[in-house]
């Protein structure tokens, strides 16, 4: 006995419809053409949701800069100066702080100051002396 699916199939058809409201001339109106466009809209959704935690964060990180050079420091050394002053305030949180209260920002870049970890320079062994290669002025001047 064969299946027909009546109701199922028109309420199926009916749901994607449905979510294909607003789309450009058939894509809202033709199953077939409305389905590939709910799909890849579903597609680009997903990816969406996680292009804009990443977008986020990005936005956050400049807003930080920005108010951290205001304050004497580059991004990198105010955040390390916060981590060694045991601070655990997040991106989200710095950058709220540094476009609505530039008063606080300020204080905490004054912490990240103070606790920040002098930058300790690698000597160079004799070995690797060696095997840096020589200013051109060196060597035209041995020439």
């Amino acid at each position: 006995m064969r299946v027909k699916r009546g109701n199922v199939r028109r309420a199926k058809r009916k749901k994607l419809l449905s979510r294909a409201k607003g789309f450009y001339q058939t894509k809202s109106k033709l199953y077939r053409s409305a389905k590939e466009s709910v799909d890849t809209a579903l597609k680009y959704a997903f990816v969406g949701r996680r292009r804009k935690k990443r977008d986020f964060r990005r936005l956050w990180v400049m807003r930080i800069n920005a108010a951290a050079r205001a304050n004497g420091l580059t991004y990198g050394q105010f955040m390390a100066g916060l981590k060694a002053a045991g601070n655990t305030l997040d991106r989200k949180i710095l950058a709220e702080l540094a476009v609505s209260s530039p008063a606080s920002f300020t204080r905490l870049a004054k912490i990240a100051a103070e606790a920040k970890p002098a930058v300790a320079k690698k000597k160079l062994t004799g070995a690797s002396k060696a095997a840096r290669p020589k200013s051109r002025a060196a060597a035209d001047a041995k020439a």
